[in-house]
């Protein structure tokens, strides 16, 4: 069968013999049939349809020694995503030294949590032939950008991205975790649904800045999570204030409060705000987050004081 015949193929119902009216798409020679179906073959069709339907989404499997999964997430790049879900393991692991914690980049075109978490090298095997994670301030780590090297760009298409998400759910060897931190990639594509639909999620956090530009994006995050049936925890307010070193006067660059009415509007709560802060930032490009490095600062307070609402908001790990 010919490539045009297999696009006249729709439904399993061939188009090409068709008859009444036919209409050429754009001069092109592929046509597009007006007639109706008959009702044999629009009963073949509504059969498929329920065959397709009836399979639903994939059957979620947890990962191994993984108590309770926390995504990280944001419909926009740039909002301070990976800064919060780095940050966020740290005040996990602060706030109950009791705790595992994890750390899981699966941004795959622009994963960061090597550099911030200090963090060079290819992870080892176990005997099982399982990734075994790097371990830093006592997370442990895991993140494509210990596969690649540091300025390779990964330029793959959708099927090597969910091949590499694939292995970094399944093939990781994380021992005996309460809390794995997932740092997702931006947006609302495969990557997002591969990991709601493949592994049993306890909660989601929303990351955003208050300009209207970010909490648009953010607020199809919220709802492409609540469409897969993950519970939202609340949304993060980031770089919310700025206050001036010397006279101390604070302004709101990117608005002011925005995600508490976005939280508003989806019925959600902010569970905290991060000022935007010279102190945050160096101290994530220096591969020491500051609930490390500084956690008797506000900016780390405000980190640990999140952590708290997370778990607050987190439903009963399986038995």
């Amino acid at each position: 069968m010919g490539a045009l015949q297999r696009l006249l193929l729709f439904g399993g119902v061939s188009l090409r013999g068709c008859v009444g009216a036919c209409t050429p798409i754009r001069g092109s020679r592929l046509l597009v049939c007006r007639r109706q179906l008959s009702g044999a073959e629009s009963e073949t069709l509504k059969q498929r349809r329920t065959q397709i339907m009836s399979r639903g989404l994939p059957k979620q499997k947890p990962i191994e020694g993984v108590k309770q999964v926390i995504v990280v997430a944001s419909g926009k790049g740039g909002v301070g995503k990976s800064t919060t879900a780095v940050n966020l393991a740290l005040a996990l692991a602060a706030n109950d030294s009791s705790k595992a914690i994890g750390l899981l980049d699966v941004d795959v075109y622009g994963p960061s949590i090597p550099k911030m978490m200090n963090l060079k090298g290819s992870p080892e095997l176990s005997q099982s032939n399982l990734m075994r994670p790097l371990l830093n301030y006592g997370i442990a780590c895991m993140s494509m950008g210990f596969l690649v090297e540091e300025t390779a760009p990964v330029v793959w298409r959708g099927l090597m991205v969910m091949s590499a998400i694939e292995k970094l759910l399944r093939q990781v060897d994380w021992g005996q975790l309460d809390y794995l931190v997932v740092d997702m990639p931006p947006g609302t594509g495969d990557v997002q649904l591969s990991v709601s639909q493949n592994i049993p999620i306890s909660g989601a956090v929303i990351v955003s800045t208050p300009q209207d530009i970010a909490l648009m994006d953010a607020h199809k995050g919220a709802e492409m999570f609540r469409k897969v049936h993950v519970p939202v925890l609340g949304l993060v307010q980031n770089m919310s204030v700025f206050q001036c070193p010397n006279c101390k006067r604070k302004t709101h660059i990117f608005g002011a409060d925005g995600a508490r009415k976005l939280a508003r509007t989806l019925n959600l709560d902010v569970l905290g705000d991060v000022p935007l802060h010279l102190n945050i930032r160096e101290a994530s490009d220096t591969g020491q987050p500051i609930v490390f490095s500084q956690p008797e600062s506000d900016e780390a307070k405000a980190y640990l004081r999140i952590a708290t609402e997370v778990v607050r908001r987190l439903p009963p790990p399986p038995e």
